[in-house]
């Protein structure tokens, strides 16, 4: 009886370590929420992903989704519209077209538009020239603007454009004076052709904040930036994607939240998952390292970290093509996505300059 029940556990001892083994091995991390299941239809078919490439700055690429995490390139790799420069951002207008914003260099006085029936053919909309002199409270202004962004205010039927601009220090010992002093200017517009008067700061707390971009939720504004102050010990919280909210377009924005990305991450760009139950937030890991992805069930978080990006294919729960540098998402429908690969085709391609 003494050795059936000693072979009895080591049986037991040599399955629980087979299935320890095979859970190690397997991926750690359940899959994000937010995807469709069995019949489930989707809210959200498909996603476009309008962005840069490492060796090519500043221009125009497309890569795909279906499903918000598995992302495919179009055009072989090539640039998709030639006239475009900027760090790309797209929103939905008030006329159902697309409309594409950028700029020709940060020390360039112009901010420009594109629009778009179909996301394939673009065609110049209307440019602006902020005057950066009339900022209030903001009278050491440097003539520079930086990655544009675009939101449509469905609520209040107009657009709300963001960039940022420095502004002369003086003296200072902050490391990395100028990008400490980048500050989120705004203006509004119904049309984008006519701007309102003059450019003000968008946030209330004074700190320095890039890539800007505002998204609504149950009747609420949420601003999602990046934190661009340098990381020290007296501020934990630099180079590391935040988010504020109010409950008015132009403010007045809560303090920054705590960070919901590592350190040294920017561009940040979010989607709502396929189901619509939980929000897919991105940002990339400069310059030009990798692709991180945040995962939470309303703006206002809490938020996880996703497993993606990795030579582990087991423990990637997200998949960017090879050399994507940082742009905008946004959802589209399958007839949509069904005519950009019609159009342009897949296709990747290494990590270089256009082919």
């Amino acid at each position: 009886m003494r050795t059936r029940a000693i072979g009895h556990v080591r049986g037991l001892a040599s399955a629980v370590a087979g299935l320890v083994c095979s859970s190690f091995l397997a991926a750690q991390m359940p899959d994000p929420p937010g995807q469709v299941k069995g019949d489930e239809r989707a809210r959200h078919e498909a996603y476009l992903f309008a962005h840069m490439m490492d060796g090519d700055y500043w221009r125009l690429h497309y890569s795909v989704s279906l499903d918000g995490l598995h992302w495919e390139m179009l055009n072989g790799g090539k640039r998709v519209f030639d006239a475009y420069r900027g760090h790309a951002d797209i929103c939905r207008g008030h006329d159902g077209r697309y409309y594409l914003v950028g700029n020709r260099g940060d020390d360039r006085p112009d901010i420009n538009f594109w629009v778009s029936d179909d996301l394939i053919a673009w065609k110049r909309h209307s440019d602006y020239v902020p005057d950066l002199r009339k900022v209030p409270d903001y009278a050491r202004a440097i003539p520079r603007i930086g990655a544009p962004k675009v939101f449509f205010d469905e609520a209040g039927a107009e657009y709300l454009l963001t960039w940022h601009t420095p502004h002369d220090m003086g003296q200072t010992e902050l490391p990395e004076p100028y990008w400490a002093s980048q500050r989120t200017l705004c203006v509004t517009s119904k049309d984008l052709k006519v701007f309102s008067d003059p450019p003000r700061k968008l946030f209330s707390w004074d700190m320095a904040t890039i890539d800007t971009i505002v998204r609504r939720e149950a009747g609420r504004y949420y601003a999602i930036f990046k934190d661009e102050r340098y990381p020290t010990l007296e501020w934990t919280t630099g180079k590391t994607i935040r988010i504020c909210c109010s409950p008015s377009l132009l403010g007045p924005y809560s303090a920054p939240g705590p960070p919901v990305s590592p350190g040294f991450r920017e561009a940040p760009t979010v989607i709502p998952s396929p189901d619509g139950k939980a929000w897919y937030l991105y940002y990339e890991q400069y310059p030009g390292v990798a692709y991180g992805l945040s995962v939470g069930g309303r703006l206002e978080g809490p938020w996880f970290q996703a497993a993606g990006g990795t030579r582990h294919r087991d423990w990637n729960k997200y998949v960017m093509p090879t050399g994507v540098r940082h742009g905008s998402m946004l959802p589209i429908t399958r007839k949509q996505y069904d005519a950009l690969v019609a159009a342009l085709g897949k296709g990747e391609r290494g990590v270089g300059g256009v082919q």
